[in-house]
């Protein structure tokens, strides 16, 4: 079992950014691939940004360029920078967990076992 605490959300105008953390309760985080999703009212979850236990990465396209996400294997964090925020990046966001059975990044959310509770970020113009 993995628990997954997100923080770092709030209120930021437009062009601002903000930083996401997610911290893991798993032993090592080289053991999972790890994920952000977000959903915004009305809307299914999608992918935002994903990191392997190798470090590799992938991004939604929408996000590519203003987001990076990243981790802190001795701290079992991971974190998404987001940068160049719009009000289309509004939604709750979500941090989640896979066993590695892959060694590249998985989009669909399905595939992720672990879950964090979300935080909010509201972007306004």
């Amino acid at each position: 079992q993995v628990r997954l605490v997100e923080s770092g959300g709030g209120l930021v105008q437009a062009g601002g950014s903000l930083r996401l953390s997610c911290a893991a309760s798993a032993r090592a985080l080289t053991a999972y691939n790890m994920a952000w999703f977000r959903q915004a009212p009305g809307k299914d979850r999608e992918f935002v940004a994903g990191l392997t236990w190798r470090a590799i990465t992938d991004y939604a396209d929408s996000v590519k360029g203003r987001f990076t996400i990243s981790k802190d294997n001795a701290r079992k964090t991971v974190l998404l920078q987001m940068n160049s925020l719009k009000d289309e990046d509004t939604a709750i966001y979500y941090c989640a967990a896979k066993g590695v059975s892959s060694l590249s990044v998985s989009r669909d959310p399905n595939e992720y076992v672990f879950w964090g509770q979300g935080t909010q970020v509201t972007v306004s113009s």
